[in-house]
């Protein structure tokens, strides 16, 4: 028997990731989407029904799971009506604006008894599993610094809510709130935070520029992005006492369903060789320098692990107090500019 899935929102997070994969994934049914959008989402799911509201999804007894893909700031308000409604609820990233709205949600969930998670998909970027595996092997000795970009060239300022001056808004929450979740996944909450942040294109209201310094017992995680990257870096770049691995290129899987590409399309998720990380340590006095076939990305194990968790009780694929805790960081982040000085993480 299907899970029948309920989404709110049919923008681009909507129609590029969440939809597709719902799509795909066996167990799932997409049953209803909002949107203000008819015409595009007949063309893309003629079957599916199309509701005015949240109110119109929430009364659907038919719908057991609501994913919200709305913007940031209804995050918190949508997700405790749904929790209310008795659906299981899948939110975008960032969770909420605050971390004190988030241990709210957490602790309603928790009294109704429905499953609540946050979609952090780049937990399943390509380089991101390669770079789990490849820690595994302690080929690099013990980690000094864990380095990773997220780098764009977008010099125009664009008419939209996540570059507008409002709470939540900014690559900070957007794409620092992936930056950070996959930080916290390897390694755990950090000591320390030091942030710079910045609105460095003209016209920005946002922030659209930031700098982060994660402090761990024996090594920093340094987190980076920038609006104004004609040629971007290195990806990933992290160091260690026996050995370093350098990695150049994004994760191919948001072009791809951007393009109609969807998993188990030949080439999902694949990577570039041009693109392979590279590693280079020493063994026996010689110097070796290789590179490292990049792993697939999986954006929809998420997914799968959804169906897991309502079906069979096991664990989620994002915990809710992990989506929390990077918004924690974000807010440490904040007060870290604000103080120009390195805050302590209680």
């Amino acid at each position: 028997m299907s899970i029948n899935v309920g989404l709110i929102g049919y923008g681009y997070s909507g129609a590029v990731f969440h939809a597709p994969l719902i799509n795909k994934v066996t167990g799932l049914n997409l049953k209803a989407i909002t949107s203000s959008n008819d015409a595009k989402v007949k063309k893309d799911y003629p079957a599916v029904e199309i509701l005015s509201d949240i109110n119109s999804m929430l009364a659907h007894k038919e719908i057991d799971v609501v994913i919200i893909t709305s913007p940031n700031t209804t995050h918190y308000e949508y997700a405790k009506q749904a929790i209310l409604a008795g659906k299981h609820v899948v939110v975008e990233k960032p969770f909420t604006v605050t971390s004190i709205e988030a241990d709210e949600l957490i602790a309603l969930a928790q009294k109704k008894r429905v499953l609540l998670t946050v979609f952090h998909n780049r937990r399943w970027d390509n380089d991101f599993l390669t770079i789990q595996e490849l820690l595994k092997t302690k080929i690099l000795g013990d980690i000094s610094t864990y380095e990773a970009h997220f780098d764009r060239f977008r010099p125009q300022v664009r008419d939209r809510w996540r570059e507008k001056g409002i709470p939540g808004s900014g690559t900070l929450y957007d794409l620092g709130s992936h930056l950070i979740d996959q930080v916290l996944s390897l390694f755990g909450m950090p000591q320390t935070v030091m942030a710079d942040l910045r609105s460095e294109r003209e016209g920005a209201e946002a922030i659209d520029y930031f700098h982060m310094v994660l402090g761990y017992k024996n090594f920093k995680a340094i987190l980076h992005s920038g609006s104004l990257v004609r040629e971007a870096g290195p990806r990933f770049i992290l160091h260690g006492n026996q050995g370093s691995f350098i990695k150049y290129g994004l994760d191919s899987q948001e072009e791809q369903l951007k393009g109609g590409i969807q998993p188990g399309t030949p080439g999902w998720g694949e990577d570039s060789m041009e693109y392979y990380g590279t590693v280079t340590t020493e063994i026996g006095g010689i110097t070796i320098r290789g590179t490292i076939e990049t792993l697939p990305g999986r954006y929809e194990t998420f997914y799968e692990k959804l169906v897991e968790a309502i079906e069979l009780g096991v664990a989620k694929p994002v915990l809710a107090e992990e989506a929390r805790d990077t918004i924690r960081i974000i807010e440490y982040a904040l007060k870290s500019h604000q103080e120009h000085q390195i805050i302590e993480v209680l």
